[in-house]
């Protein structure tokens, strides 16, 4: 497993942190794989009744590594290999069990994704939630086109996915993504403490509330699969690749 991605089990909460400070935490392919199988792994495992996912060094994550995108956008097309980030996002939308975010900083494009599949948000008042795809010439992912606007209305989704606009954790409280606003530094005890609440509770009734409660598998993949046509078909046109090309070479600069 990659140094990047910390998996660590304390009673019966999985804990997946985000490591890769150097970057802020951008997402590696490697690390998306590395999710993806701690997620899945807990699905089996009857010891374990909650995960929690955070990022350290005050930043949640940057999103998608762009010279993994990059390669993703310069490498024909496997309709058979679906990307790492796809990977990740099936875990998350096939996962069954209560699912918490503890943010402290900013989620940017899949950061922000994948705190709207999760059942309770903490994020400190440092926080910052955006999806810029769109300044990219991209569109939403990860089913994110349906979540957001069943959560925060369409005004406040199209604000977000269309205009590309940040939202502070209290506007993201506001609008009904985020739980609860905490100091910096305080949101991962604050998300383990939810997680032992969590925990204490009967597993089947919780498992069944929490179905109850999430739009139906199957919707969540079909809209997943509707983005991720329109996604890939524009990550490969000429002007999406030279604009990746232009981040890198300004970024070793």
């Amino acid at each position: 497993m990659p140094s990047h991605i910390i998996v660590t089990d304390e009673g019966a909460t999985r804990t997946i942190v985000m490591r890769r400070p150097e970057k802020r935490n951008a997402i590696t392919h490697e690390m998306f794989v590395a999710m993806s199988e701690a997620i899945d792994s807990a699905q089996s495992n009857q010891a374990i009744r909650c995960l929690i996912l955070t990022g350290r060094s005050g930043v949640f994550s940057a999103g998608d590594d762009i010279a993994d995108v990059l390669e993703d956008a310069t490498t024909e097309h496997d309709p058979g290999k679906p990307r790492k980030a796809v990977i990740f996002l099936r875990s998350l939308i096939n996962n069954k069990k209560p699912i918490i975010a503890a943010v402290d900083g900013a989620a940017v494009g899949m950061g922000a994704t994948m705190v709207f599949h999760c059942d309770y948000v903490i994020a400190t008042t440092t926080s910052s939630f955006s999806s810029p795809l769109i300044k990219y010439g991209l569109v939403p992912e990860g089913a994110s086109s349906l979540l957001l606007p069943r959560m925060a209305g369409h005004q406040q989704a199209f604000s977000m996915l269309v205009l590309g606009r940040s939202m502070s954790a209290e506007d993201a409280r506001q609008a009904g993504f985020v739980n609860v606003v905490v100091p910096p530094g305080h949101a991962l005890s604050e998300a383990h403490k939810v997680a032992r609440e969590v925990c204490e509770l009967p597993p089947d009734a919780v498992a069944m509330s929490r179905k109850l409660l999430k739009l139906p598998t199957e919707d969540l993949l079909r809209r997943m699969e509707q983005e991720e046509h329109l996604f890939g078909d524009r990550l490969r046109l000429p002007p999406m690749v030279a604009a990746f090309k232009r981040f890198l070479t300004r970024n070793e600069e």
